[in-house]
């Protein structure tokens, strides 16, 4: 959404990844992954490359606050920018024009009914983008993540259509957003105010947006210094954990 935000990415060159290989190696006894303080400036946040996109490095790169990103058919790029972009779900930031599409649009807002869907929607071409950075693997990859209880699709719904949604990672009370899609307008937004609504009722403490984005800087989302994130994060990603598929249950 960048990640979490109505908007494709495009990798960085894998370039300077070279220069972040040796690290992997020196990563500590508690992770897979070295520490994110040693992630490159330039491109910001590129932390290790390689590995796969198993369950388990997968799970240990979130709880560290570190993601994939990277161009189909290139090595798997892993990072922690700096800034990063996060979004409180009480703070989640609702217009009056929005409020009255949500009421009277004719909206139905399901979860984790249609995952791998909003996946493949996620990484169909856009207006203003060349290419997608949703391979096949990244799909299988979240797919699993999904049937595994920590991948979550929201999916905005209109006349039984599939018109917008979101995905993204959850453990403990953090929530990762990845990637939003639209196909009408205000749909995405409607996907992620009703996320928001519900983990604020969960007591989620932070949805993770990773870069900073004017669209997502809109709906109440801020910077903190990556030291805040994983400080914040640490103490998130060790409460109970509650697995999917979800039902949300929080008034509209």
């Amino acid at each position: 959404m960048a990640i979490c935000a109505n908007v494709s990415k495009t990798p960085h060159s894998t370039r300077k990844g070279q220069a972040v290989v040796a690290k992997a190696a020196e990563a500590s006894t508690t992770t897979l992954f070295p520490p994110v303080e040693t992630a490159l400036k330039d491109p910001n946040g590129l932390l290790a490359m390689g590995g796969d996109l198993s369950l388990e490095r997968l799970l240990d790169a979130y709880q560290h606050g570190i993601y994939p990103w990277f161009n189909p058919g290139e090595p798997i790029l892993w990072w922690s920018p700096d800034p990063r972009m996060v979004l409180v779900p009480d703070e989640i930031r609702v217009t009056r024009s929005l409020a009255k599409r949500i009421r009277n649009g004719g909206f139905e807002v399901r979860v984790d009914t249609a995952f791998a869907d909003v996946m493949r929607a996620c990484a169909a071409p856009r207006e203003d983008a060349t290419g997608t950075w949703i391979s096949s693997d990244m799909v299988a990859a979240y797919s699993r993540l999904h049937l595994a209880g920590y991948a979550h699709s929201v999916e905005t719904w209109h006349n039984g259509e599939l018109m917008g949604g979101l995905y993204g990672v959850a453990i403990g009370r953090m929530f990762y957003g990845e990637s939003m899609f639209s196909r009408m307008a205000d749909a995405s937004k409607i996907a992620l105010v009703r996320l928001a609504q519900q983990l604020q009722q969960w007591g989620f403490g932070l949805i993770d947006c990773q870069m900073e984005t004017e669209h997502l800087a809109s709906l109440g989302a801020h910077t903190v210094p990556r030291s805040v994130f994983t400080a914040q994060l640490a103490d998130l990603v060790n409460s109970p954990h509650r697995p999917g598929p979800w039902t949300f249950d929080a008034p509209d």
